[in-house]
């Protein structure tokens, strides 16, 4: 039995906790931000990818330099792995495990969710290389692609019909 007041009035009992619609509202206003903020995140990460694509090829030529002069007879390495540990523990280090690129994911061939390979030019000793780094999923860990060679200049293919290619150098690049 409800509990009356002295003046014939029944009491109002305070509500515990949130409405239903007050629920709905917070759990809208929450997916309206989400909805904004998460394409920003997503292009973020990939402009991070693709910077550290640029610093990795980096890495690869500094690795290149110091393999050929480790191995003359040998030039340029034709193969990431054998710039790498290439499953040693780098005690005693040799032509196909320098040791001298340390990033075991890059001498793998994977970082950053990008695609690695690196492609002697066929003769002894290798004179010239070409590294190329795709993206693992375009459009979504990264949007251009890179390629660089001997000379150490890296091109970007922004994969457009056009088939768009600037130098990182020049300042062009997947936003230009």
């Amino acid at each position: 039995m409800p509990k009356v007041s002295k003046f014939g009035r029944r009491f109002i009992y305070a509500s515990r906790g949130f409405s239903l619609v007050e629920l709905m509202v917070v759990v809208m206003v929450i997916l309206v931000i989400a909805a904004i903020a998460i394409p920003s995140l997503v292009h973020a990460r990939m402009h991070a990818n693709e910077a550290s694509a640029i610093g990795s090829m980096r890495a690869v030529r500094t690795a290149e330099l110091m393999y050929q002069d480790a191995y003359p007879t040998e030039g340029f390495a034709d193969a990431l792995a054998k710039l790498g540990p290439n499953g040693s523990d780098c005690t005693q280090v040799g032509r196909t495990n320098s040791c001298i690129l340390m990033d075991e994911n890059l001498a793998a061939g994977l970082k950053s969710g990008y695609v690695f390979v690196l492609v002697g030019d066929g003769v002894k000793p290798t004179s010239g290389y070409t590294l190329t780094a795709t993206p693992e999923a375009n459009g979504i860990s990264g949007r251009c692609s890179f390629s660089s060679d001997a000379s150490g200049q890296i091109n970007i293919n922004d994969g457009s019909a056009g088939g768009g290619s600037f130098s990182v150098s020049t300042g062009g690049g997947c936003d230009h």
